[in-house]
């Protein structure tokens, strides 16, 4: 047992001297890199860490952190029925809308490559429009205004559906598919890029070796060639759809208001808004952000684990 200690630690020795030789030699690529990483770790990796650690802390910022160990999240999975709303009802958002936008995302992506390159171009903008325009989503409070002048509503009247205007924006009934339709609206964002791109760049070869080698129409083409060419870009848009299927708040903010009539739009981010911004209880808030941040990671582990077995 000695004589292997021994022979650990000397190897670690040897493989610590290799690493820092090799730091030595390639001094000038770590300047350069240098700057980003010193901001993302002041930016990304240091407030996440401080989260986690706050989570376990009475926290009100105008007072020095007080340790409560797992109190906070006993709280909000023992006590805390309006946090039971808020994860429900992220929970079915992220269901029907992650993979719902993710799939239409990689459609209309797909569709659009096949156009010629000047169309292509302005399909591109005109579909990713609507997730880089700022608050767009308020237009849709006009649709379904809660009076006879929504849009929505006088359609719906004068072809004789409805007797009566809805309140589709203060209905706990309507409120949460209302935020959905929304939400799939503007799910065109970032990932559909990336899947613009990745189509772009498969290479034209492989799909004349398919069709030598028995590729017989195009949807074997997509699933033998296409996707598997593209899993960076496949992996990329799908933590994105994660990250924004479960980071929902400023949609049901704007369109049902905060709060929201039952909490029937309350999702996660939402509750650790009410508690970190309005509250000022940053330790309860902490916890709140931790338990999703958790979750978001198992999410991205089980779609990856998916998108590995495309194509085989």
């Amino acid at each position: 047992m000695k004589e292997y200690l021994r022979k650990y630690f000397i190897l670690r020795k040897h493989n610590a001297s290799v690493m820092w030789k090799k730091a030595k030699i390639n001094k000038m690529c770590y300047l350069f890199l240098a700057p980003y990483a010193i901001l993302f770790f002041a930016f990304y990796i240091l407030p996440v860490c401080s989260s986690i650690v706050l989570s376990f802390t009475d926290y009100n910022i105008l007072e020095a952190p007080n340790f409560v160990g797992v109190k906070n999240y006993l709280n909000l999975i023992l006590q805390d029925d309006v946090f039971l709303i808020g994860v429900k009802n992220t929970f079915l958002i992220a269901v029907i809308t992650g993979p719902l936008g993710y799939i239409m995302a990689f459609l209309f992506a797909w569709l659009i490559n096949e156009l010629p390159r000047w169309l292509r171009t302005i399909a591109v903008i005109v579909f990713y429009a609507p997730s880089i325009a700022g608050n767009v989503y308020q237009i849709f409070t006009i649709f379904f205004r809660g009076d006879a002048y929504g849009y929505v509503n006088a359609f719906l009247t004068e072809w004789g559906f409805i007797d009566a205007p809805k309140l589709w924006l203060t209905d706990p009934k309507y409120m949460l598919p209302i935020c959905m339709i929304v939400i799939l609206w503007m799910s065109l964002g970032t990932g559909f890029l990336s899947f613009v791109a990745g189509l772009q760049g498969v290479d034209k070869s492989l799909f004349e070796a398919g069709y030598v080698d028995g590729i017989k129409n195009r949807w074997q083409e997509l699933w033998y060639i296409t996707l598997p060419s593209m899993k960076p870009m496949l992996l990329f848009g799908a933590v994105m759809a994660i990250t924004n299927s479960f980071s929902v708040c400023n949609q049901t903010m704007a369109l049902c208001g905060y709060p929201s009539t039952d909490y029937a739009a309350r999702t996660v981010v939402t509750h650790l808004f009410d508690y970190g911004f309005s509250r000022f209880e940053m330790g309860y808030a902490s916890a709140i952000a931790t338990m999703l941040f958790l979750v978001m990671i198992l999410c991205k582990k089980f779609v990856t684990n998916i998108l590995q077995r495309v194509g085989t």
